[in-house]
């Protein structure tokens, strides 16, 4: 009983966890919004949250994928990582081609005169008028690592709700079969309804756009992050609770 009780508390913590590292993410990702849909703001012309989420949820997609494979926690994460890294990669690659070849601006921004990267100028491309456009290298390079956080934090909130899920069905004398697939709706559902939650919070304390961990916003991380801490405990107790119930336990 009270190993029980310690192994839920674990994964409590790692839905805590998983659930800040997404919010963390977040800020990392170059979001320009309807400004970029314009060419007037550096980023991906759409929102927060949908970048978030596509990310994220790729991630989430390829990390449970991986747990059919093996049960390999790194594995598993490092499978959501790349996932989500591979979705924002694409994302912002045909970003850029509309942004060069269809717009006929260069990828530049207007917060640092110099790309912190590959330390080219940046001020003199910037057009007049806007706060830089297209997707510049730093920006890009932000973008993947805000993606690989994304996708270690929803495959660690999967990996954590299929855990809890299976220890009911083992206690309970089910295989682990039959467990894992009553499990994997109930399991994702829940992730899901985390990472959103986990993706709102940064996107207002935000507000608005973001470049990447060179532009001055990047460093109001902290206070979204100690709110998804709190959000996700909840959202985490909820879920476990939901989860037991439907065990029968």
């Amino acid at each position: 009983m009270i190993e029980g009780i310690m192994a839920n508390i674990l994964w409590l913590v790692f839905i805590t966890l998983g659930g800040a590292l997404i919010s963390w993410g977040v800020h990392f990702i170059p979001v320009g919004g309807a400004p970029a849909a314009m060419a007037q703001a550096t980023g991906v012309g759409t929102g927060t949250v949908q970048l978030a989420a596509g990310a994220g949820l790729t991630g989430l997609v390829s990390a449970g994928f991986m747990m059919n494979v093996t049960e390999n926690l790194p594995l598993i994460l490092a499978s959501g990582a790349v996932g989500a890294m591979i979705m924002i990669s694409v994302t912002m690659i045909v970003a850029t081609w509309v942004y060069v070849y269809g717009v006929g601006c260069v990828p530049s921004s207007a917060k640092v005169k110099t790309d912190p990267i590959t330390k080219y100028r940046q001020d003199i491309y910037v057009s007049q008028g806007t706060e830089g456009h297209g997707i510049p290298t730093v920006s890009f390079v932000s973008g993947v690592i805000g993606a690989a956080l994304g996708g270690i934090g929803g495959g660690l909130v999967y990996y954590s709700l299929i855990e809890v899920g299976m220890s009911i069905g083992l206690t309970a004398g089910v295989t682990p079969d039959v467990v894992g697939n009553s499990l994997v709706g109930v399991a994702a559902m829940f992730a899901i309804g985390i990472f959103m939650v986990n993706a709102v919070i940064p996107s207002y304390n935000i507000g608005g756009t973001i470049e990447g961990f060179h532009d001055p916003k990047w460093k109001k991380w902290p206070k979204a992050v100690i709110s998804s801490l709190i959000a996700s405990l909840l959202c985490a107790i909820v879920a476990v609770i939901a989860i037991l119930q439907l065990g029968g336990i």
